[in-house]
């Protein structure tokens, strides 16, 4: 922001191209009242596919499947749980449903180098499954991860969904998104052709 700042003072007209995955809502709010134009970027890089996306109950036969399907194209798995004070109770579960998956946690309220090395581990592909607040949101770019699920996704607003959805899909392999609901909510129908 301050660096756009600084080029438009250069000279008295300058055109600002602003390159973002997720738009703030101030551009957006902006583009939308035709203050300023916004273009969207619609096709893929080359051999990536769309993620799949599904919108499910928390099924530990479900979460297993998927788990598994991943280790066995030799993947790794994103699990997003953003509360601190339980992650360790879902870390459990995890290992209940798929004992086979090795299984890291990290979250900000680690030390930084607890932190460093929980990523690390993960990314030298030590461990199968990321159990992680939304500490992961942006920055990560592994290719090999391409499952994720987000625990308790109706407790998330859709610009978060969209940012950690996008952790998945970095490569050309499949990626699959699973938002999770507790047993209990309602799970939205699917429309025909949706």
């Amino acid at each position: 922001m301050e660096a756009k700042e600084k080029l438009k003072k250069l000279r008295s007209q300058v055109d600002v191209l602003t390159l973002t995955a997720t738009p703030i809502p101030r551009t957006l709010h902006l583009s939308l009242l035709g203050i300023r134009d916004i273009s969207n970027l619609e096709t893929p890089p080359p051999d990536r596919l769309a993620i799949e996306t599904r919108i499910v109950r928390f099924d530990p036969q479900l979460i297993r499947h998927a788990i598994l399907r991943e280790m066995n194209r030799e993947g790794q798995i994103y699990f997003v749980h953003n509360r601190v004070h339980d992650i360790e109770e879902v870390a459990n579960k995890l290992r209940k449903i798929v004992p086979e998956a090795k299984l890291a946690i990290v979250h900000g309220q680690m030390s930084e180098r607890e932190l460093e090395r929980g990523m690390l581990r993960f990314v030298r592909r030590e461990v199968d499954i990321l159990l992680a607040t939304t500490i992961i949101e942006s920055g990560l770019d592994i290719p090999n991860a391409n499952t994720m699920f987000i625990n308790e996704a109706d407790h998330y607003g859709l610009a978060d969904l969209h940012q950690l959805r996008g952790r998945v899909g970095r490569y050309k392999n499949r990626a699959y998104c699973y938002l999770l609901l507790d047993g209990s909510k309602q799970v939205p129908a699917r429309r025909p052709g949706a």
